[in-house]
């Protein structure tokens, strides 16, 4: 009678003629001539009639499906493939490399299909291009106050309050009302850097390109950055993973650079469910009464809701920039919005009147965002009247 036997590893031990088996286990030893089946052989005997089952389903599935699977396998290699050279340019040529890739992925669009005519080397397009070479100083800027700005938003306390509720949802549903949330807090924070003096003198400075195109977007000074942070720890606070996070704030960097592009796409139909650059545009607008108004990041649905949105059906944004005068140098652009506070030194010097000016600046930057948040539409930010576009626009 044959009987299975662990392997061991003595050399004394006579089973016969065995065999390694599946699992350490000998095979079959023979016994009275008669070779029985190895446990091997038995379970392949057994797995074959479901596996070529299984084949043979696939292979219909593959029929029924025609060429989209192929298709799709070649959309995500794509990707892939689009992802990965952007990670190695980045890596391997830093800001410089990823300038270059979209100059050369977006430009010919631009010149293809203009918004705007424009020269190449339009005004301040060097400015533009030295403010997106000095993207990792700029995040190491921002980094500085990104975590003081976290905590002193108290944006974690209603992240942490609707925490239970989110921890209850399937992973699909949770996944979409993340990206809600994150749409809907940089919506307001985006609504206060407009509406706020004290946070419009930094975002003032992504504001004053009159041209706007593809590097138009990196225009933007450290702190206006920073500024998001309270978006990003709400929805930590709220359940969601720093990389769900991340992820978010890739996609918002890509899309914002897609909505600054001087493209004409106009995608009329889609203007009440995704942001277009049409959308953005009137954002960027020196119009009075477009100058307030579509501040959402993803989906317009915020700027409906709250009564910002602003798409003329028969008009083009034709006009962008501010009223204020800009300095062409980056360094200089980022010292503006500290102009008049006066001496950083005079916190040393004069300690309690320091404590006191913040807890004045404080009380004023809390009351300005509780104005924009409650105004009516009609009402604008700094108490400026709207008035008419002009007939010649």
């Amino acid at each position: 009678m044959a009987i299975p036997v662990l392997m061991m590893p003595m050399g004394d031990a006579r089973l016969g003629n065995s065999q390694t088996g599946f699992g350490g286990l000998t095979g079959m030893v023979e016994d009275d001539g008669l070779r029985l089946p190895s446990v091997e052989g038995a379970l392949l005997d057994a797995m074959t009639p479901h596996v070529e089952a299984g084949e043979r389903r696939r292979e219909q599935a593959r029929a029924e499906l025609g060429p989209k699977p192929l298709v799709l396998r070649m959309l995500l290699t794509l990707l892939l493939v689009g992802g990965l050279v952007w990670a190695w340019t980045l890596e391997a040529f830093g800001p410089l490399g990823v300038v270059a890739v979209l100059f050369v992925l977006v430009v010919p669009f631009e010149k293809l299909f203009p918004r705007h005519a424009q020269p190449l080397r339009r005004p301040m397009v060097l400015s533009d291009i030295t403010h997106a070479l000095l993207l990792p100083v700029n995040g190491i800027l921002a980094g500085v106050v990104i975590v003081t700005v976290a905590v002193l938003s108290l944006m974690w306390i209603p992240g942490l309050l609707i925490r239970p509720l989110v921890d209850q949802l399937p992973e699909t549903p949770r996944l979409v009302l993340g990206v809600l949330l994150f749409d809907l807090a940089v919506y307001w924070t985006h609504r206060f850097y407009h509406e706020v003096p004290f946070l419009w003198r930094f975002h003032q400075v992504h504001h004053s390109t009159e041209h706007l195109d593809w590097v138009s977007g990196f225009r933007t000074h450290p702190l206006d950055g920073a500024l998001l942070a309270p978006a990003f720890v709400f929805l930590i606070a709220a359940g969601f993973s720093p990389e769900f996070g991340g992820v978010l704030a890739i996609a918002q960097a890509l899309i914002g650079l897609f909505l600054h592009a001087n493209v004409r796409f106009r995608w009329r139909l889609l203007h009440p469910l995704i942001i277009t650059p049409e959308f953005h545009h009137w954002h960027h607008s020196s119009h009075e009464e477009a100058r307030w108004s579509n501040y959402s990041t993803f989906l317009p649905v915020w700027d409906l809701i709250f009564r910002t949105y602003h798409m003329p059906k028969d008009e083009r944004p034709m006009r962008y920039g501010i009223d204020t005068p800009m300095p062409t140098g980056v360094i200089e652009q980022w010292l503006l919005p500290f102009r008049g506070m006066g001496s950083p030194l005079a916190v040393l010097r004069h300690p309690w009147r320091s404590v006191k000016a913040l807890w004045r600046g404080t009380k004023a930057l809390l009351r300005d965002m509780r104005w924009s948040a409650t105004r009516k539409r009609d009402q604008t930010p700094f108490g400026v009247p709207k008035v008419p576009v002009p007939e010649d626009l």
